[in-house]
Order: C-alpha cells, then structure tokens, then sequence
C-alpha cells in the first residue's frame, strides 16, 4: 500500500480580544458630543451623574457648550431609544461605532446607588468635588466587578485623572479621538527648507507650462512629506510653491523672492520672509482657506487684516470682512454689556483696532480714517456663538484667537462659509486659556493636520516677533 504523505498542522488558538469598558465624564462628550461611537467594539459607560450634569448644562447661557451639551443628549437619546430599563444596563449597542465587527454598547450606570463599602475604595460624595468622585466611584466599582475586562476612565480633567489613579483606579486616560500629533513640534508649518542647494539635489526635472503659469516636475522623494501649497526654500535664492501632487512627482511654481519681498497689502510690506509666503497665500485666489499660526507679535492679525481691506477696498473681491474671536467667558457676559452685536463685542476685539491704528497710524486724522475704512469695508464684528445656523456669502472672514477652540466648534465654523467667501483662521498654540484643550487637542492643531493635503486650503506658520524686541524678549525668555 503506497505511502501518503499527510499535512500536519498544529494548532494556534486565537488570543480573545480583551473586554474594554470606557467609562466617560462629562467633559468628553462637550468636548466631542460624538464621543460615544469613538470606542470601536467596546462598552461605554455613562454614569447617571454625567448626564445630570448635562442636562444643567444645555439650559446655560453660554451658547457654545449648552449646544454641545444638546447634541451629546439627543445622541445618546437615539441610541438608547426603545430600550428597557435592563437593556439600558447592559449595554446597547451603539451604530456606527465600529466599521467591521460587532458594535459597541452603551450603558447608563445608576451611580447613585453606590455605597461605601470597606473592601473597595471609595471616595466622598459629601465634599465640593462630589460629581468627579461619583464618576470616579464608577469606574472603581467595574473594576472590581469585572475581572475579565479592563476599565478605563477617560476624562479631559488632569487632576480627575491624578485622583483617578491615587485612588487605586487602573486604566486612566484623556480622550485621544481627536489628537492627530504625537508631537507638537511635527505640526505642518506649512514650509520646508533644503540646506544647501535645492537643485543639486534633483536629479531630473522637467518643464510643464500650464495657462499662464510655469510649473517644474520633479521626483516627489527630493520633498520631504510635500502638501500642495507648500513653500520650498534653500540657502541660496531658490523658493518654490508646490501647486499639486500626483503619485510620483511635485509640481512646483517658482517664486522670485524679490517680488514676493516687496508685495503690499493697504502699504502693509512683508518684514520676513515667512509674512512674505502668508501674504501669497491670502492673495492666492485658489485658496479658500488660509491658516496662520505663529506667537503672538509675529503678525498674523495684522496680515490677515491688512490683505482684508486691500481685497474689499482695492480688488472688490468680496463685500464685507467679518471678524469673530474666541473668548471663553464672552458667551456668559456678553448678553449684559450695553448696545449692538458689534459694541459688545469691542472689549474682545480692540486688538482688531489696534491693528487699524497701525495701518493707518499716519493718516491726519486716524480715528477718522479708521471709521471710514470700517464703513467703507463693512467691517461686522461677530460672537462666535451667533454664527452657527448662517451662511456668509462673499465675505472675507477672520476667526482670531482660534486655539481655544475644539475640532468640532471649529468645524461648525468653516462649514457656515458660502460661495466666493475665504476665510482666514488665525491662533497661536502657546496662548491656550481653556483647562482641557493642550497643543496636541486643538482644533487648531487638528485644522492644520486636516487640511494641509487639501488643494483649496494653505498652512503658514508665521516665526519671528515683529511687534518689538522687548515682546521677542517675553516671548522667548519669560
């Protein structure tokens, strides 16, 4: 009987995917009302005290967070719509939360119902940071009840998270969904130098004449992670443009760096040659979107402005120039302070004035040519909080202050935009005054990363004070 060969084969099991149980404060779901379909084929968690701090919130007077607050409840009312009472505990599951597999659930914890017990840690309800330790408690109990999963707390709250893990909790986390750095220093600054001679370095080139323009192909591997719209320079005189990409080449626009350094906007002149690139961009009429970022006294306000009057006044190329700022207690004073929109908003926005001044601090009468400019220009100051639900049509619009905002606010902004409208969106990360937003989570720093493969928007990280050498020396020093 001839001899047959058979295939052996030993078995390998397959690990099981560990259970995870995310339990969210309050915070997660202002700071992204979605936050619940960000944990794939997990379980989340919501104690009932979250959604009682929730439902204080939607009913306050600061428009931006009550709105998020809002948004946040209605999701999670459509998700646990039509559930029994033990459905609700157990977990139901959530749509969307995952793209293959199964889904995640959601759960309303009943924390109120928790007692101190000797054998499980147990922080006070009783003290002025009771709502944080009822949460705390939640996740501290599920981890003493589920063995075979792995709890985790996640909350935008430092000092929660510090009293999380003192308090035996294991898995502690901030809320990462919207982080698209690992480092701040990565973020795109919308430029890159070459040392040495940029054209040593390329070993084929050729040239494509397109419309009026004269653009240069070269291999895309002699950039280093090139994005349309962005700026290639070297020690020599050499500065380009990259207009687009495909798989293999750049496309590349080469600038004279004399013209680019004696542009103006309304007598404005670029000081260095980072302000000179912003100034393109901001006049580039592919662009619909420019965003500069840089610290404070680099000149991105007055840029932006400055480009803002010389397109109404001079080019006609839009109607109004709107301008809105970011200022975390504005939403609870605002509706106190006497007057119109625009005379509320003056305390937040004198920085706006200022710049006026300097553009026209040689005028004769610079309190007259600045109101006949705001006129002329149909300068509106708005309150970020009353721009959701419009639409701005041919408008030049400034978001000034724009590292306090969250990706979700900030996208609730540029999605109001309209047609033949560009909007410039200003901020410097080092100037954040909201407690749970960090370099790393602003919308900025997401709007930056997002945007920068996008052939309608540019990125420009302006570097260099220029208000004066005792505002470099703060800046740098104190």
């Amino acid at each position: 009987m001839p001899k047959t060969n058979t295939l052996r084969s030993t078995p390998n099991p397959l690990k099981s995917v560990i259970r995870k149980i995310y339990v969210l404060d309050t915070n997660v779901l202002l700071h992204d009302p979605h936050a619940i379909t960000a944990f794939n084929e997990h379980q989340v968690v919501i104690p009932m005290t979250v959604l009682e701090e929730l439902d204080d919130i939607k009913d306050r007077r600061d428009k931006t967070v009550s709105r998020e607050a809002r948004i946040a409840i209605n999701l999670i009312e459509k998700v646990v719509e039509g559930a029994t009472p033990a459905e609700l505990q157990a977990g139901v599951d959530i749509p969307g939360s995952s793209v293959s597999g199964p889904l995640g659930s959601l759960s309303v914890y009943a924390d109120q119902v928790i007692d101190d017990d000797d054998d499980l840690p147990f922080l006070s309800v009783k003290e002025a940071h009771s709502n944080d330790n009822r949460i705390i408690n939640v996740a501290l109990r599920l981890q003493a009840q589920s063995s075979d999963a792995v709890v985790c707390l996640v909350t935008k709250d430092i000092n929660m998270r510090i009293k999380a893990k003192g308090s035996g909790l294991l898995h502690v986390e901030d809320y990462r969904r919207d982080k698209v750095l690992d480092d701040i220093d990565l973020l795109a600054r919308g430029w890159s130098k070459i040392e040495g001679d940029f054209w040593s370095g390329v070993s084929e080139v050729e040239t494509i004449r397109e419309s009026e323009t004269t653009l240069y192909r070269v291999p895309k591997e002699v950039l280093e992670e090139p994005y349309p719209n962005q700026f290639i320079f070297d020690d020599q005189e050499f500065i380009a443009c990259v207009k687009r990409l495909d798989s293999d080449y750049a496309y590349l626009r080469v600038e004279d760096r004399h013209h680019l350094m004696n542009r103006q906007f309304w007598g404005l002149s670029p000081r260095n040659l980072e302000q000179a690139m912003a100034m393109t961009l901001l006049d580039d009429p592919n662009i619909d979107m420019t965003v500069l970022t840089g610290p404070a006294g680099s000149g991105k306000t007055l840029l932006a402005l400055a480009y803002g009057l010389h397109a109404i006044l001079e080019g006609r190329k839009y109607s109004k120039l709107i301008v809105a700022r970011s200022t975390p207690p504005m939403a609870e004073d605002i509706g106190f302070l006497p007057g119109t929109e625009e005379e509320k908003m003056a305390p937040w926005l004198a920085a706006f004035d200022d710049n006026l001044e300097i553009l026209h601090g040689a005028d004769e009468s610079t309190s007259g040519s600045i109101e006949y400019v705001k006129e002329r220009a149909n300068i509106q100051f708005k309150s970020l909080n009353f721009m959701r639900g419009r639409s701005f049509n041919n408008a030049y619009i400034i978001i000034d202050e724009a590292q306090g905002l969250t990706q979700f606010q900030l996208k609730s902004i540029i999605s109001r935009v309209g047609a033949d409208s560009k909007i410039v969106v200003l901020g410097n990360l080092a100037q954040i005054d909201n407690k749970y937003i960090s370099p790393l989570s602003s919308g900025l720093t997401y709007l930056v990363e997002k945007s920068k493969a996008y052939p309608h928007a540019g990125i420009m990280t302006i570097g260099g004070i220029v208000r004066s050498r005792l505002a470099a020396f703060a800046e740098e020093q104190l």
